[in-house]
């Protein structure tokens, strides 16, 4: 496949705090690109299309098992959202040092990557 990665962007208020958040908090191994400007390796991605305006792009991280996630979150100081049952998954947001509220959910539907989140691979 001639493209192979997906790079994203989140736009913050304070990029030094949401940095030191997903490397210390989440954990999510880095490079250094230069200057302490780090780029986070993350995990299996998937993208999806939903008819919307044009324009409007969202990112949510996934986990299997919202409830112990948002537990560990608490338990490290993170502001989490009340959990919500929206029929393909479990979904609540986490609040960044930033500013920023960055959706987690427990996906209900197949995914791209298979594993427990009951997906399958092609």
């Amino acid at each position: 496949m001639p493209i192979n990665g997906m790079h994203a962007i989140i736009h913050t208020q304070d990029a030094e705090a949401d940095r030191a958040f997903f490397r210390d908090v989440l954990g999510f191994a880095s490079v250094d690109a230069g200057g302490g400007w780090l780029i986070f390796a993350a995990p299996p991605s998937e993208l999806a299309f939903h008819p919307a305006e044009v324009g409007k792009h969202e990112v949510y991280l996934m986990c299997d098992d919202v409830g112990a996630e948002v537990t560990r979150l608490e338990q490290a100081g993170v502001k989490c959202g009340k959990v919500s049952d929206e029929g393909w998954g479990l979904l609540t947001t986490l609040r960044l040092p930033g500013g920023g509220d960055l959706g987690l959910y427990e996906p209900r539907h197949a995914t791209a990557h298979g594993g427990s989140a009951g997906g399958t691979q092609p």
